[in-house]
């Protein structure tokens, strides 16, 4: 019986915490920067995967938490390059459709979660 109920319990705490406010997983947007009509941002999958929304040169790939830290993966592309690159930042939410990252030189930015 205690074999059964460890795993049920982890299973009910993960699907419970998964539906409840500040999930990482959804669509994140953001106005883009003098294009206030249109918005840019990506996508968190719960396999740990991730897309660019309305980015064409940056294409998130992955991401990960740890903690108050998301990093993101991906490639960055432009002049006929690719780059590999990952992002640290630190996150919160105000509630659960804003996401507040900031990055290791302090530039705040502010996401709603896409419905």
């Amino acid at each position: 019986m205690k074999r059964l109920l460890l795993p049920l319990c982890a299973a009910i705490l993960t699907a419970a915490c998964a539906a409840g406010p500040g999930t990482m997983e959804g669509k994140w947007i953001q106005p883009i920067p003098g294009q206030e009509n249109h918005v840019q941002g990506f996508a968190l999958h719960a396999d740990g995967s991730a897309q660019s929304i309305n980015m064409a040169t940056l294409l998130y790939k992955s991401w990960r938490t740890q903690g108050d830290t998301l990093v993101l993966y991906g490639q960055s592309i432009g002049n006929g390059q690719t780059i590999a690159f990952s992002k640290t930042y630190t996150f919160s939410f105000p509630d659960k459709n804003t996401l507040l990252l900031s990055d290791e030189n302090g530039a705040e930015m502010t996401f709603s979660r896409q419905p």
